[in-house]
């Protein structure tokens, strides 16, 4: 894992770098080896920014790019200060930066900053599709969008050193990838899905066909280690079981490479996973699962990452825990980085 005291470039999904020169007093940061900004620190009681240079970039993407360092920097900075003669008026419109009672001052606050979709959704939709109640297997519930493809999530996880990302699954590319690890011994013990390529090829394609369910695969650093099925609760056989509201989303959650299992590297797709069930659509309050309630190291590593359990049911395969991470509590207490 990587030392954030030792920070000195952070990668975007853009594939540009951000690349700083900090000191107790005054951050430099450039993009791709062009200077971007430069400001004055002040860091106690709490860390205030004031404006040195700015070298042409649009105010938007300077101000961005700093509190991301910052951030980053730091995983216990929750707000940064900022002092600027001119409105930001691009950064307010976007939410990155809020004004305070003092003229010139504006706050950004991390449980902000962390829910602005780009640039971590890439070119994936990242707006409200238009809401429409429909009724599906006697379900009333809001009509869902396309599902997209390709890559959804890319972030440079800071602490682990590495990219995490979600992409789509593409069956006949990852079709002996899922079959291997179903079969593995301890994916099926929980799973219970072990079986052929023809029995997993329809299982994938089933779910490629249902309008409520998409399946991803998790990568670190482009190679896939994972397979995640995000779903919508109110559709989904968990609904009779708790009061699921329009928007929540529900996760399944499979980690296939075993040299990627370890608290570390669940802390980094876990959080990754939610975090872009949230930015997908902003109308999603809470993000739930249901383990086995007997799996206490994967309800642990939840716990961990702020779920709570709600409660203890019976489905017919199983007797399940009911775990939930609503919106705030997840942006209220991120450690993203």
């Amino acid at each position: 894992m990587s030392n954030l005291n030792d920070l000195t470039t952070l990668a975007l999904p853009s594939g540009n770098c951000l690349v700083a020169d900090e000191t107790a007093s005054r951050l430099s940061l450039s993009l791709q080896g062009q200077p971007l900004i430069e400001l004055r620190l002040t860091r106690e009681p709490a860390l205030h920014l004031r404006l040195e240079e700015r070298f042409g970039h649009p105010d938007g993407q300077a101000f961005w790019a700093a509190c991301y360092w910052l951030f980053a920097r730091d995983a216990a900075c929750q707000r940064l200060t900022w002092h600027l003669d001119d409105v930001p008026t691009e950064a307010l419109l976007s939410g990155l930066l809020i004004p305070t009672d003092v003229t010139g001052q504006y706050r950004c606050e991390r449980t902000l900053f962390w829910q602005l979709p780009q640039p971590w959704l890439g070119e994936s939709r990242t707006g409200s599709y238009p809401q429409q109640m429909v009724i599906s297997d006697g379900k009333r519930h809001p009509l869902r969008p396309i599902k997209p493809r390709g890559e959804v999530y890319r972030r440079f996880d800071a602490r682990l050193g590495a990219w995490v990302s979600l992409r789509t699954v593409e069956i006949e590319h990852d079709l002996a990838r899922f079959n291997r690890w179903q079969n593995s011994p301890r994916v099926a013990s929980f799973w219970q899905e072990e079986g052929s390529l023809e029995k997993h090829r329809e299982y994938l394609s089933k779910l490629e066909a249902d309008p409520h369910t998409l399946t991803l695969i998790g990568c670190f650093d482009d190679q896939p280690f994972a397979y995640f099925e995000a779903y919508w609760a109110k559709e989904d056989r968990i609904a009779p079981f708790y009061d699921a509201a329009d928007y929540d989303r529900g996760i399944h959650m499979l980690v296939g490479e075993e040299h990627h299992r370890g608290p570390h590297k669940v802390a980094s797709w876990l959080s990754a996973l939610v975090h872009y069930l949230f930015l997908d659509d902003p109308r999603t309050q809470r993000v739930v699962a249901e383990p086995r309630a007997d799996n206490a190291k994967m309800i642990g590593h939840m716990h961990n990452q702020c779920f709570h359990c709600e409660k203890e049911f019976d489905f017919p395969h199983k007797r399940a825990a009911l775990m939930m991470l609503g919106r705030e509590r997840f942006f209220d207490r991120c450690s993203l980085v």
